[in-house]
């Protein structure tokens, strides 16, 4: 079934997806920018490859993560307009909204899981709702009545203090939940933060698939937002470029999960090695100028985390100044040393003093701000530094890295450009990643040359 839904899928696509070939390098490896659009499918075609990686991921992942968890058993509990929004994460498409009260219930067993819904509607063939209606009052009684025919040790409900994605149980639900289950099971209710976090940052070898074509489509955005397709120096604002991405985006029925912004360094600018950013927005584009721009969307469930920068070509010239090259090996650089300290079981806070140790022996200028990425842009998982805290940070730094699990690797490194006066200039990089439990792998590669723009 996977497979078939799948092979339609790509039928449809004109990407080569040699992203994560068994080579796994991409043509973005020698630098080479993207020159076509990845297809989009329209919303009803993405039904099918949506909700073939749901099956797999409740199939394959849920009953590994419940074990891995201790968890007997998993209650999401929703009300309409209110739901936990993990719940949009376990459910087919196209759900849009909870029913009423909608009750998921997982409930693991010898074989696997089995999994249905106390709740008037049943979600698909996913969910088969195991009441036959009523009462709200009678809907909390039948619920107690699963719980306790299946007899869990340990019943895992979406509580958390420093998580939110596991934080979605709401205090009213959880009290009804509370005054109907019969003392014996209310005592095994624990908190299924665990279980939450690894089954939103795990990616399962499907969605690890689909990933590099998702983000393909966000450089090739940014590749043409980069151009004279665009930009007419002299002319377009950063403004322009900000809103030519989100019109793109919206052309594609993508959604952005934060809206694009581009701004400028140029020559003349006042900097310090000191600055923690640099860049102006709200200006005209002349050439000479450096721009940046960051990109966020999410399609097919998988969401993107991109930073780019661009040369505004000056007469006569052909590339931008060595100098400006020069500085985007040292941000490869700096990404080559963050990327070669994941290792399984090591925390974000280890990662990140082991980067900026190595870096700086180097003579690099860097600062570490990457995160976690999948169903949400800034998702579950071990944070390596902030852009305002370069040094430890509590808890999610020291949550531990895990296989399958995807990162935008975010940061930035500030050098001197002889061809500017040894102004100082910053290279802002973020490209998606994914860690297969051995190595750094780019979903559609990283930016080693410069986007020109003539």
């Amino acid at each position: 079934m996977y497979r078939i839904v799948l092979t339609l899928f790509w039928a449809l696509s004109i990407a080569t997806f040699s992203a994560f070939s068994n080579a796994k390098a991409t043509a973005f490896e020698q630098g080479r920018v993207i020159q076509e659009m990845p297809a989009v499918l329209p919303f009803q075609d993405r039904i099918e490859p949506i909700n073939a990686m749901l099956q797999e991921r409740l199939d394959n992942l849920l009953p590994q993560l419940m074990a891995e968890s201790d968890i007997d058993m998993w209650l999401v509990i929703n009300r309409e307009y209110g739901e936990d929004k993990l719940f949009y994460t376990l459910v087919p498409q196209p759900t849009f909204a909870a029913r009423r009260t909608t009750i998921l219930v997982f409930a693991k067993t010898a074989d696997g899981v089995e999994r249905f819904s106390v709740s008037r509607y049943a979600i698909g063939d996913t969910y088969p709702t195991v009441w036959d209606g009523g009462s709200l009052t009678e809907q909390w009684n039948r619920l107690a009545e699963v719980i306790a025919e299946r007899d869990p040790k340990r019943i895992g409900i979406n509580i958390s203090r420093d998580w939110p994605m596991a934080d979605g149980l709401s205090a009213g639900l959880e009290q009804l939940l509370r005054e109907a289950l019969p003392s014996k099971y209310e005592k095994r209710l624990v908190s299924a933060e665990k279980l939450v976090l690894r089954w939103l940052e795990t990616r399962s070898p499907l969605e690890q698939q689909v990933y590099p074509h998702v983000v393909n489509i966000a450089r090739a955005v940014i590749a043409e937002g980069f151009s004279n397709k665009v930009i007419t120096p002299g002319k377009t604002t950063t403004e322009d470029v900000a809103w030519y991405l989100r019109n793109r985006f919206e052309e594609l029925q993508l959604r952005p999960w934060f809206q694009p912004y581009v701004n400028i360094q140029r020559r003349g600018d006042v900097t310090s090695q000191n600055d923690v950013f640099m860049g102006k927005e709200g200006s005209v584009i002349m050439r000479g100028d450096v721009l940046h721009t960051d990109v966020g969307i999410c399609y097919l469930n998988q969401c993107t985390d991109t930073q780019e920068m661009a040369y505004v070509l000056k007469l006569g010239e052909t590339d931008a100044p060595q100098g400006l090259k020069d500085a985007m090996v040292i941000g490869n650089t700096w990404q080559d040393i963050l990327t070669g300290e994941f290792v399984t079981g090591r925390t974000g806070n280890e990662i990140l003093a082991a980067t900026q140790e190595k870096a700086s022996a180097q003579g690099i200028l860097s600062s570490t701000y990457t995160h976690p990425i999948g169903f949400v842009g800034h998702a579950s998982g071990p944070t390596i530094g902030m852009w305002d805290n370069q040094g430890p940070t509590p808890v999610r730094g020291d949550y531990p890295l895990y296989p399958d699990t995807a990162y935008a690797i975010e940061g930035n490194i500030k050098a001197q450009v002889p061809e500017w006066d040894d102004q100082w200039v910053q290279i802002k990089l973020e490209q998606s990643a994914l860690f297969d439990g051995d190595k750094v792998w780019y979903l559609a590669g990283r930016q080693t040359q410069w986007h020109l723009v003539h």
